[in-house]
């Protein structure tokens, strides 16, 4: 049987204003775990915003999304633009601000977010194809945004209540979870998992990361 290959979509490089590193890590080293290979990605234009990790203050530097990303991935990464979705047998997207800054605008637009073309392009042909979506942490405002009106996918970001609102508003049907556990809207194909919404350390976040990424595998048969 041959090997899966599933998407990781990056979104920078750290917690503040790109993808969460621990999460991105840990998605990255279960899917080898459990036999997958793994095609990283990310968008090729400027960040919404550089922040300093330690100060939590814009810099205001300009910084490529795909080059940070890059950091995470060891330089083997892609435009999310020029990778389609026969490609891969899913997709997953770890959490970081840079979920909700630069793959779409939750972080500054709230409900009224818009998605990046290139990322909402791939992700609707994977959805087309029926092949199995995951996200972490906040990751799930994306997908709320391009499949809650159209799909009321279920997702969950774990139990805070002003973002579960805010998913609710674009559509999607938020489930409150706990931070090891998963929800799986089954119909869409379509599995979340809270992370750093929730966890007080990276075992916690890896819990339920494993699971998620066991998970995909399945659906990704």
């Amino acid at each position: 049987m041959s090997r899966k290959k599933i998407g990781v979509l990056l979104a920078g490089c750290g917690v503040k204003d790109g993808s969460e590193i621990h999460e991105a890590t840990l998605t990255l080293y279960f899917l080898s775990k459990h036999g997958a290979e793994t095609l990283c990605m990310a968008p090729n234009k400027a960040q919404a915003d550089v922040v300093n990790h330690v100060s939590e203050e814009a810099t205001g530097e300009t910084r490529n999304v795909m080059i940070e990303a890059a950091r995470i991935a060891r330089g083997n990464i892609q435009d999310v633009s020029a990778v389609t979705a026969d490609e891969m047998d899913g997709i997953i997207i770890p959490g970081g601000f840079g979920a909700a800054k630069n793959l779409c605008t939750f972080a500054s637009h709230g409900a009224d977010c818009s998605a990046d073309k290139g990322v909402s392009t791939l992700l609707q042909a994977l959805y087309a194809a029926r092949k199995p979506i995951g996200a972490l942490c906040i990751a799930p405002t994306l997908l709320a945004k391009i499949f809650g009106k159209s799909q009321a996918v279920e997702l969950t970001i774990g139990s805070d209540a002003a973002t579960a609102s805010a998913l609710e508003k674009m559509g999607a049907k938020h489930t409150t979870a706990k931070v090891d556990e998963i929800v799986v809207d089954r119909k869409n194909r379509i599995v979340t998992t809270p992370c750093y919404m929730l966890a007080q350390s990276i075992k916690e976040v890896g819990d339920g990361v494993e699971k998620l990424v066991v998970e995909i595998l399945k659906m990704a048969g």
